[in-house]
């Protein structure tokens, strides 16, 4: 009999979330926020300080000491080139200062003894010229050698490839048993904290990035940001007809975005919404009209006499004002203002 009470318990529990219908739940109608003249443009977040270390001598690499994502300090060992062939240069480097030694000893002892035979009578002048010239010869020579030497060892040391600054490896160019050759990419580090939008602006819209009274940067953790610091470069570009823009945002909003990552910017202006090339004003519902599941964002929308979930492409968060909507909703579009209650059996929309 326990068995059976239980097996009825479970199938009153199962059917009790169908019971709970919400006959009649709430619309609203979609529209646009309150906005002012401009345009929105997508961009990319880029390290303020980012280097790509590149190889300087030739060579298998034998070890990849780092993957992405690895901090480092500066000066550690990012990759290990074969360094035989430089060792075997910097041997040669050192035979050829001693053999230049040897020879320089040789030529001074000549152009000493040389110097007392003709105090004696017994040379001629032009003997003692020639054997002088010999020796600032040699000299010269052992300085060449000795620079050589010197270049050989720089060499050697270019076969460990270290981190310039403290940072995060980006990405990694090369793998163990790769051929390394001379400026050829081993890794990418970048400095966490310190990061830039960098958006390229059409020719077009060039004065109405000029003259916005403000830019907004939406990351891709739903914060609006503003640059501490924006740059125009002077060039554009002959082929896409744009102008690179460099936003400087605060270290304390990028916390957790990464370079790579994109981004929205909105460069607003004074001028009417109804100018003539200024953007609409965004679409914004509430954020509890949205549902979140995952990787889906989504709202309810009114047809007929029911809701259908629709999937929305979301922007940033404006707190009060609602939730940006980028796509998959058109203003005049009826809504769930509750996806929660919008999600039950048989919710309808409210007459």
């Amino acid at each position: 009999m326990g068995i059976k009470y239980r097996s009825i318990l479970w199938a009153t529990l199962a059917f009790l979330p169908a019971l709970a219908v919400a006959a009649d739940v709430p619309a609203l109608t979609v529209q646009r926020g309150a906005g002012s003249g401009g345009f929105e443009i997508d961009g990319t977040l880029q390290a303020l300080r980012q280097a790509t270390v590149a190889a300087q001598v030739g060579g298998n690499v034998l070890q990849l000491a780092v993957k992405a994502g690895d901090r480092v300090k500066a000066g550690q060992l990012l990759a290990r080139i074969d360094e035989r062939d430089t060792a075997a240069g910097l041997q040669r480097s050192e035979a050829a200062v001693a053999q230049a030694q040897a020879e320089a000893t040789n030529a001074r002892i000549n152009a000493e003894r040389t110097r007392e035979l003709r105090a004696q009578g017994f040379v001629s002048q032009a003997a003692l010229d020639v054997a002088q010239t010999q020796w600032q010869a040699v000299q010269a020579a052992l300085q060449q050698a000795q620079a050589g030497r010197t270049q050989a060892t720089l060499a050697r040391g270019f076969a460990a490839v270290t981190a310039p600054f403290d940072g995060i490896v980006l990405a990694t160019h090369l793998d163990t048993g790769d051929l390394a050759t001379p400026g050829r990419p081993v890794a990418t580090v970048y400095a966490p904290g310190a990061l830039r939008a960098v958006v390229l602006v059409g020719v077009s819209r060039a004065e109405a990035a000029r003259t916005a009274k403000s830019i907004d940067v939406d990351l891709p953790n739903g914060k609006s940001v503003t640059p501490i610091r924006r740059t125009e470069l002077g060039t554009t570009d002959p082929v896409s007809q744009t102008i690179e823009w460099r936003l400087d945002l605060p270290p304390v909003a990028t916390e957790g975005a990464m370079p790579g990552q994109v981004v929205r910017v909105r460069f607003v202006s004074a001028a009417s919404a109804s100018a003539p090339g200024a953007a609409e004003a965004p679409l914004l519902v509430p954020a509890a009209a949205v549902l979140r599941r995952g990787e889906l964002t989504a709202v309810y929308v009114a047809q007929g006499d029911a809701y259908v979930l629709r999937a929305v492409r979301l922007g940033a968060d404006r707190g009060a004002q609602g939730v940006t909507v980028l796509a998959g909703l058109k203003p005049g579009e009826r809504i769930a203002a509750d996806a929660m209650k919008a999600g039950l059996v048989d919710a309808r929309p409210a007459k």
